[in-house]
């Protein structure tokens, strides 16, 4: 891999003065942007990592990473030969061990052909992503391109688990100074299934909300109390946010109805309404208005649309 570019002392400093920087060299971050999203287009990385700059300044490092054969890319149908990046098996192997990369969960795309079969989708989930990085530089808020993870996974015992299509890490900076650490996990619909089968989805995570494992054996007198599985990683259960696009605005609208409806008439969901925000707004909305604009309807249904930091 390319190494940064030597820092020559100025006159009148020794080499022993120098202090390195704690930013990474910006190849670097445009690995690791395309390893915790497993695929972005030049634009995206643009926009995420660089949005002040020109284009070049992320196409000529993003070409000099392939010719080393970290990254490739593949063209997007229809799309003017827009590119689509994602790792090589080399690009994996030398982001492996990053620090910023510690608990990703590994689902590298590494080839054409897979790269293709996972294109709308996961650019449409980063798509979401940089809705949120977008409102959070115009804000003031802390969210970066790394605080967005795809495809978080847990167990529902028995075998199963839920996969959210992203675990959304955001600091909200409130006017009187005080700093609030939200979390959210992300669902992102394309219209690609039913309605009926997006709303199961909330099923799913009234499970996880209740969802205790039965704490092994132990030979002692004082029995161990067991705890919900989520408080192994999360303080508070984070929000539950859909994010909907893929058909026309009545369609959408449709499909947060049913969403509206699961929430009302299941008794798990109802109960995880009570104390867990949840919301839906479209892709759309959330690129125009951005997502802390009201632009979500409440799965309790209660209310008029919202910020999300406020449902």
């Amino acid at each position: 891999m390319t190494q940064s570019p030597r820092c020559v002392a100025g006159p009148g400093r020794s080499e022993a003065s120098f202090v390195p920087s704690p930013a990474e060299p910006l190849p670097q971050q445009l690995l690791a942007a395309i390893t915790q999203h497993r695929m972005a287009t030049t634009q995206q990385l643009h926009m995420l990592v660089r949005p002040g700059v020109g284009r070049r300044a992320i196409s000529a490092p993003l070409n000099r990473l392939r010719r080393e054969e970290y990254v490739d890319f593949t063209i997007l149908p229809n799309s003017y030969r827009t590119r689509a990046w994602y790792l090589t098996p080399s690009g994996v192997q030398i982001t492996r061990d990053w620090p910023m990369m510690r608990g990703r969960p590994r689902y590298p795309i590494t080839s054409a052909s897979a790269a293709s079969m996972r294109t709308p989708h996961t650019l449409t989930v980063l798509r979401a992503h940089l809705a949120f990085v977008n409102d959070a530089r115009r804000r003031g808020d802390d969210h970066g391109p790394l605080d967005w993870t795809p495809e978080v996974a847990h167990s529902l015992g028995d075998g199963g688990r839920i996969i959210a299509d992203a675990l959304l890490y955001y600091v909200l900076h409130n006017e009187d100074g005080r700093r609030v650490k939200l979390r959210a996990l992300v669902e992102v619909d394309r219209a690609t299934t039913s309605s009926e089968r997006l709303a199961t989805k909330l099923i799913e995570y009234a499970r996880f909300h209740t969802y205790t494992p039965t704490p092994p054996s132990r030979r002692t007198s004082h029995p161990v109390e067991a705890e919900p599985a989520w408080q192994r990683w999360y303080p508070v259960f984070p929000r539950v946010l859909f994010v909907l696009t893929g058909a026309g605005a009545l369609t959408l609208a449709h499909r947060i109805e049913d969403l509206q409806a699961m929430t009302a008439e299941h008794p798990a969901v109802h109960t995880l309404a009570r104390t867990v925000p949840m919301g839906a707004a479209t892709l759309e909305d959330l690129e125009l208005h951005g997502p802390t604009g009201p632009v979500w309807a409440p799965l309790s249904g209660k209310g008029k649309p919202r910020s999300w930091t406020e449902l």
